[in-house]
């Protein structure tokens, strides 16, 4: 069985989807791993890195991808709604592909996949079981972005972190606002905190407080009734528009109190939540900071602009849209390790063998058989359940 892995196409993205250590693992559970030429360059990784541990190079990209019966990529087709033509072609009916995918965004492309009589998994619908938590990709980049973001506030933020004594007095800590505490959040209150900074965090989801306590952060509790807080998987869930409004109001003091604000809500497959309303910006201290990690989805603070940094009467504003892949290496190293894993749960006998009945396999498959079979995609589209 060839495994291919593809450079990523993306913009901007430098990770790859697998580094040289897993394939060896791949390797001896009877795989063959075909990597393109100058795929893990974004990452630090020669072709000769990946020859090393038993890969074979491959020039010629549609070369590579028309002689593969598993693709592993970061971000597939689901990111591009203009994803190359000559690359689909190349893919042989019945390949398979793995990565993020976008599914219950941008169902009519996966639709469209299916149609291909391609067998799509997508990472970012993994169960968040302990069966699979070695394959949670979504978790795992998560902490990346999470981390990455209080890195940028600090730089841009004209004060310190930490509170100093110094010869010149007490220089008094930053205080940083949290706004959803997922595994990202998490990741951020902890780096701010490790940096010094006087940390509170705020969730829909009541159930995180003792986390957020736990890394020393106080948790902001709001006097406001929700519908079911979190779905099955332990994900935030969409909320009404009056909730929203409301959220927003309730929120402005801790928002405007703050020197940085880390926005980290999102709900699958919809719009990013908006949180902070622009006039709640315009009433924050001048060279205050928001990180707004849902700009990727169009935002959580009203003024984002999505991929810039801006300042919106005297508050920078930051809209980071790949923050996992600018530390492209330790990121690659994870989701390889993610991805890995979840490929050798598919394979039995050095053969693909989907498990419709398995929970993991069930989670994540998308389409398979020339159509679409998720549940969560069909009724993004509209359509109910494939007859069996």
């Amino acid at each position: 069985m060839i495994v291919a892995v593809p450079k990523e196409i993306f913009p901007g993205e430098r990770r790859v989807a697998l580094v040289p250590a897993a394939v060896s693992t791949l390797t001896k559970a009877a795989m063959e791993v075909v990597v393109e030429g100058g795929a893990g360059a974004g990452a630090l990784i020669s072709d000769k890195a990946f020859e090393a541990r038993g890969a074979r190079i491959e020039p010629v990209r549609q070369r590579l991808l028309s002689q593969a019966d598993v693709v592993l990529m970061v971000r597939g087709p689901g990111f591009h709604p203009d994803f190359p033509s000559v690359d689909l072609d190349a893919l042989r009916p019945g390949t398979t592909l793995i990565a993020f995918m976008e599914p219950l965004a941008e169902p009519a492309t996966m639709a469209a996949l299916a149609r291909r009589n391609l067998t799509l998994f997508a990472m970012e619908l993994m169960p968040r079981t302990t069966r699979a938590q070695s394959m949670d990709a979504i978790s795992s980049m998560a902490t990346i972005a999470g981390y990455k973001a209080v890195l940028l506030a600090a730089n841009a933020l004209p004060k310190l972190f930490p509170m100093l004594m110094t010869a010149a007095g007490t220089i008094t800590p930053a205080r940083v606002l949290v706004m959803g505490v997922g595994v990202a959040g998490l990741q951020a209150i902890a780096t701010a905190r490790r940096l010094g900074a006087v940390v509170e965090a705020y969730d829909i989801r009541p159930v995180v407080k003792e986390q957020v306590e736990s890394l020393g952060a106080r948790f902001v509790e709001l006097k406001i009734e929700s519908r079911e807080a979190q779905d099955a998987g332990g994900y935030a869930t969409a909320q009404s528009e009056d909730f929203y409004r409301r959220q927003q109001e309730l929120l402005a003091r801790h928002v405007q109190n703050s020197d940085v604000v880390i926005t980290t809500a999102a709900v699958p497959g919809k719009r990013a939540p908006t949180l902070i309303a622009e006039e709640v910006v315009a009433g924050m201290r001048p060279g205050s900071v928001i990180v707004d990690l849902g700009a990727e989805k169009g935002g959580n603070c009203a003024v984002t602009r999505p991929g810039e940094t801006i300042v919106h009467k005297g508050v920078t504003v930051i809209g980071p849209l790949r923050p996992a892949a600018e530390l492209a290496v330790h990121a690659s190293q994870m989701y390889s390790s993610n991805v890995s894993a979840f490929l050798l749960h598919l394979v039995k006998n050095g053969k693909l063998h989907i498990d419709t009945e398995d929970e993991i396999v069930k989670g994540t498959l998308v389409a398979h058989g020339g159509q679409l079979v998720h549940p969560a995609v069909l009724g993004a589209l509209g359509k109910g359940a494939p007859s069996k």
